[in-house]
């Protein structure tokens, strides 16, 4: 199993609704690889008793090769998903005011959904293409990576720099702006463009 890679505080909209400050580069943080699960219409169970659970939607790219500083960032992509950074919204902002790692807020068992994984477009379609979130059938999260502070090449040097990226680890690269909580029963839709790649059923 591979490096499972996040990034926080990546869109304007999102920092400013959560109440946080921009940082003058990547918000680096990671997820066991026991948090990771695929959404194939199944139920999904998360924690009942821990406050709230919101869901962040995200582009996530899977790398192809090892990172290379001297190639094209983008070019080191082999595929691309649509997932969900879940998170435990009320035990996240104890750990934060108590100056701890994210990590029991950020690393349950299935925190981190992905829908299934497709070969990287080129890149002006990547760019271009927006990635939605549906719940209940109500479009409640847009993105569009272009509204990203740190870009997919940024990203993928950054962390290739400072941590090494190889062939498999996959980057969950920020959410944008509408995040909230999830509620037992809840049906999720995982969208980029119009193409469905993941669905699941909350249950709590």
């Amino acid at each position: 199993m591979n490096n499972i890679y996040c990034i926080g505080r990546n869109f304007v909209k999102h920092i400013e609704e959560l109440g946080n400050r921009p940082s003058d580069r990547p918000v680096v943080f990671m997820k066991p690889t026991h948090a990771l699960v695929q959404a194939q219409g199944q139920e999904l169970t998360l924690p009942h008793d821990q406050g709230e659970v919101h869901f962040e939607t995200e582009l996530v790219i899977k790398m192809g090769e090892n990172y290379d500083a001297h190639k094209d960032p983008l070019d080191l992509i082999d595929q691309v998903s649509v997932g969900l950074d879940l998170t435990l919204r009320d035990l996240q902002s104890e750990l934060k005011g108590k100056q701890h790692p994210w990590l029991l807020a950020k690393g349950f068992e299935n925190s981190a959904v992905i829908g299934q994984f497709i070969d990287k477009p080129e890149n002006k379609l990547l760019k271009e293409t927006p990635f939605y979130l549906y719940k209940n059938g109500e479009k409640i999260q847009e993105g569009h990576i272009d509204h990203m502070i740190f870009d997919l090449d940024y990203i993928i040097h950054f962390i290739g720099k400072h941590l090494g990226l190889s062939k498999g680890d996959i980057i969950y690269t920020g959410t944008p702006e509408g995040v909230g909580p999830l509620e037992d029963g809840d049906e999720l839709e995982l969208k980029w463009g119009n193409q469905i790649l993941g669905q699941c059923t909350i249950k709590k």
